[in-house]
């Protein structure tokens, strides 16, 4: 793969499928190189297959609960291409649905907490020298509106969020000044395959008819915002926490 010229370089977790491909796909159609990461080696694949005719980008392994296997995909995104510009990690589940913090297993608590948490962390602590290295750039984190209020009977993955969303804000706070911007994109209910897999029918009619909107959110529209932090345009807003709720939050 030659390096990228006069390309910005994306690295885009969880590219294999919901936010993360509908990112993919929306950096790509701007004209960024972008490193599809993803620990299913399938999807990521196919995407890489998908979308190769817009534009340029290949499919990197990466399993963010592996250090290691972070270290080295970012490292393979910069020797490909040359550089490393932005960030979008999107990389998350959701873990166990329906009960309440003390029912919430050792085992789905770990879990959440490795993928969304720290794994988040992992794959900042190695984009960041890399960014700076190219002379700055930005970091859009995935969290949640679980990371800005209460989400019952998903304790692990509210605590994950509000943890992602603080990450951001204090590594705004101390990589301003070297050219990176981080932000954090919260969405509410997104229609997304792992979505529709971990709520019943039910739970989404309760869910559409609280929505002020009265829909879900589509994934290219969380990805819109990923693309746009990412751009020059926004270049005094970091270290926020940026709701796409459809108004359930005001």
């Amino acid at each position: 793969m030659p390096i990228a010229q006069h390309q910005k370089v994306v690295f885009v977790t969880g590219a294999g499928s919901g936010i993360g491909r509908a990112a993919a796909e929306a950096f790509v159609r701007r004209g960024y190189a972008v490193a599809l990461a993803d620990v299913d080696e399938e999807a990521g694949a196919k995407v890489e297959a998908e979308l190769s005719s817009l534009g340029t980008c290949t499919f990197v392994p990466c399993d963010v609960v592996d250090d290691a296997a972070v270290a080295d995909a970012v490292a393979q995104t910069v020797a490909m291409y040359g550089r490393l510009d932005a960030a979008f990690n999107s990389a998350g589940i959701d873990g166990e649905h329906g009960k309440p913090t003390a029912e919430c297993t050792m085992e789905n608590w770990n879990r959440v907490i490795a993928v969304d948490l720290t794994g988040t962390w992992s794959c900042m602590r190695h984009q960041i020298p890399a960014i700076i290295e190219s002379g700055g750039g930005a970091i859009v984190n995935c969290a949640s509106v679980a990371g800005l209020r209460a989400a019952p009977t998903v304790p692990a993955y509210t605590a994950a969020k509000h943890g992602v969303v603080g990450l951001t804000r204090v590594a705004a706070r101390e990589y301003a000044s070297q050219g990176i911007r981080i932000n954090a994109v919260c969405p509410g209910t997104v229609d997304t395959p792992m979505f529709r897999q971990s709520m019943s029918p039910e739970v989404i009619e309760t869910l559409l008819s609280a929505a002020p909107i009265g829909r879900l959110a589509e994934a290219g529209e969380i990805a819109d915002i990923a693309v746009w932090l990412c751009d020059d345009a926004p270049g005094f807003l970091t270290g926020q926490a940026i709701a796409v709720d459809g108004g359930m939050g005001a």
